[in-house]
C-alpha cells in the first residue's frame, strides 16, 4: 500500500464528508493504492456517521474509528496512525486547510531524498497563504514560536510545528506515535522531541493554506493546558532517558 491518510475530526458534521471525498480523489487521480483512516474523537455530532458515508473510490479502503470519548487531539491521531500500513503516511487536519496535492512534496522528501519526517510549512518562502489568520491569533502564534523552542528544546530550524499537515516514512510514523504519549495539541511537539533524540532527519515543504475560522483551540485560553502538556512530555522523557 503506497500512502495512509489519517484526518482526525471532532465535531465536523460540516466538514468531515468533503475530506474523505478530497482524500478518495487525491489517492486516485496520483495513481496511489491507500487507506483513508478517520478517527472520530468522541463527537457529540453526527461526524462519524457522514464520514462512513461519504462516498470513496473503488480500491480505496476506508476506515472510521470511533473514539467513545473526547480525549483530545493527539490521542486522536497516535490512534489513526498505529492502524496505517502504507509505505507512507499522511496526517492531515479536517477542513481541507491545505490541500491534499501538497502531500506530493513531502512524499518526495521521504522516497527520493532519503527523510525521515516532512513537516508542512506555512512559513516558508515558497508557500502561500491565500486566506491569513487573524491579527489576534498571528500575534499569538509569533509568541508560541519564540517561546516553544525555550521551553521544549525544538530546534528553531524548523518552522511551523504545528502545521496539521505531515508525511512520515510509515514504518517510522508507526514506531514514533507508539512512543508518544501526549493527548492534547503539543503532541507535534513531543514527536519532534522523540524523533531527534530517535536520530530521525525530518524536512519541511512549503504548502498552500488557508485559515479556519473554526479552529479548535483558543491559544489565550489554553495556556494552562499546554503548559500541563509540556510538563507531561517533559516527564516523560526524562523518565525513559532515566532507564
Amino acid at each position: 500500500m503506497d500512502l495512509s491518510i489519517v484526518i482526525p475530526e471532532f465535531n465536523e458534521a460540516q466538514k468531515i464528508a468533503r475530506d474523505v471525498e478530497a482524500a478518495g480523489a487525491f489517492l486516485v487521480e496520483h495513481g496511489l493504492t491507500g487507506e483513508i483512516i478517520v478517527v472520530d474523537d468522541g463527537s457529540s455530532d453526527n461526524s462519524a456517521d457522514l464520514a462512513e458515508a461519504a462516498p470513496v473510490p473503488a480500491g480505496v479502503r476506508r476506515q472510521v474509528i470511533r473514539c467513545p470519548e473526547n480525549r483530545g487531539k493527539g490521542h486522536a491521531v497516535r490512534t489513526g496512525m498505529l492502524q496505517t500500513r502504507g509505505e507512507v503516511t499522511l496526517f492531515a487536519d479536517a477542513g481541507l486547510c491545505i490541500p491534499f496535492d501538497n502531500a506530493l512534496l513531502g512524499m518526495a522528501l521521504i522516497q527520493k531524498d532519503g527523510y525521515d519526517i516532512a513537516h508542512g510549512s506555512r512559513r516558508l518562502p515558497d508557500s502561500v497563504i491565500t486566506r491569513p489568520k487573524s491579527l489576534y491569533r498571528r500575534l499569538l502564534t509569533r509568541v508560541f514560536r519564540w517561546v516553544m523552542p525555550c521551553l521544549s528544546g525544538t530546534p528553531r530550524s524548523l518552522s511551523d510545528t504545528q502545521c496539521g499537515f505531515k508525511v512520515y516514512r510509515g514504518d517510522v510514523g508507526r514506531e514514533l506515535y507508539s512512543r508518544c504519549v501526549c493527548n492534547g495539541f503539543l503532541f507535534d511537539v513531543e514527536t519532534v522531541l522523540r524523533a531527534m533524540r530517535a536520530g530521525w532527519r525530518i524536512a519541511e515543504f512549503p504548502v498552500e493554506w488557508h485559515s479556519d475560522p473554526d479552529s479548535r483551540l483558543h491559544p489565550a485560553r489554553s495556556v494552562p493546558r499546554l503548559i500541563g502538556e509540556l510538563r507531561s512530555i517533559r516527564k516523560a522523557l526524562r523518565e525513559e532517558r532515566a532507564r
